[in-house]
């Protein structure tokens, strides 16, 4: 009982996202059991000696925002022009009032037109011998977006109270927003920075001495933003044994998708900063490598020899006769 118990627990703890793996509930710990799904492949990974010696560090900052932006859409079709726009800043107008009423000042709230465009429908005109199909201007449709900013994730409650509540349901996007970006680099700079000298301290240890090798090097720094790591699942299961019992048809049921916030994972990161996580954040990320390579050995010249020369000459007669003589020099 206490092991059912206990892996209840776990399962419920773990989420559903990945309901579709199926682990068997019998005891797996005495090996009477075959497991079902996934298994654990991460095993003791293999090195290869180089003769090269490289440093490479990840940092990761997860910064929350300092300020956000929500965007709404809000369409509205009328029989003219003016009825149009009166419908809209009507609308507007009951937002902007709960939104102040609510703490957000009133210049965190802008307003940005889409579009403004007659609406036109087919009309049917029927003769003796034919019938032509019109289009005639029946109304106008007017589009705008609704920019509203924010410092606290707990104000998005209530603006999107007050969006619905004026009929105001298509939100485009949420922004996230730093104030002080150069700030965060500089703590993860600092970070890598002193790390590279506590890998270069355990280089000396091993007997490397660094000043015998050439040193190339590359750097790189990112930000991720939440809207581009939401993931979606679907949780349900398919099966009815009871109409299997009564030998009924199942009727397929729409299924419903859910959406969950996945960061990127910390685990091939040699520093986190603001590891704990509780709300989507900004993640920024820099990363350094060092490639030290052996310096090549100067090859020693041979040293000189002096090469004694004889020099001769030749001596030619006007009869054709030769005669060879030395020639004695200085050297």
């Amino acid at each position: 009982m206490c092991l059912c118990l206990t892996q209840f627990i776990f399962a419920q703890h773990k989420g559903n996202y990945d309901q579709n793996i199926q682990i068997s509930r019998q005891n797996i710990a005495t090996g009477n059991a075959q497991v079902y799904g996934p298994q654990s492949t991460k095993h003791r990974r293999n090195i290869n000696p180089s003769s090269s010696i490289i440093i490479d560090v990840h940092a990761l900052y997860n910064a929350k925002a300092s300020s956000y932006t929500a965007m709404f859409n809000i369409s509205q079709i009328g029989p003219t022009a003016e009825e149009t726009h009166k419908l809209v800043n009507e609308r507007i107008d009951n937002v902007r009032k709960e939104l102040i009423a609510a703490g957000i000042k009133k210049d965190d709230i802008a307003i940005d037109v889409i579009s403004f465009v007659p609406v036109y429908e087919i009309e049917v005109q029927k003769k003796l011998f034919s019938t032509k199909y019109n289009e005639v201007p029946k109304g106008f449709e007017l589009q705008q977006n609704i920019h509203i900013r924010f410092k606290k994730t707990q104000q998005f409650e209530k603006i999107l109270a007050a969006c619905a509540a004026n009929e105001i349901y298509n939100l485009v996007k949420v922004d996230y927003f730093i104030d002080n970006i150069r700030a965060v680099y500089k703590k993860l700079q600092t970070s890598l920075v002193s790390l590279v000298k506590e890998e270069k301290e355990y280089y000396k240890l091993l007997g490397f001495d660094l000043s015998d090798y050439n040193v190339v090097m590359a750097d790189d720094k990112y930000c991720y933003f939440p809207k581009d790591f939401y993931q979606n699942y679907q949780a349900y299961n398919s099966v009815s044994f009871e109409a299997l019992k009564k030998k009924k048809g199942v009727t397929k049921a729409k299924k419903q998708t859910s959406y969950y916030y996945q960061p990127l994972s910390t685990e091939n990161y040699d520093i986190v900063l603001n590891a704990s996580i509780l709300e989507p954040v900004v993640q920024v990320g820099m990363q350094i490598k060092l490639v030290y390579s052996p310096k090549p050995k100067e090859q020693k010249q041979p040293p000189k020899t002096e090469v004694k020369t004889e020099h001769k000459y030749y001596v030619i007669s006007p009869d054709g006769k030769i005669d060879v003589k030395e020639l004695k020099t200085s050297n």
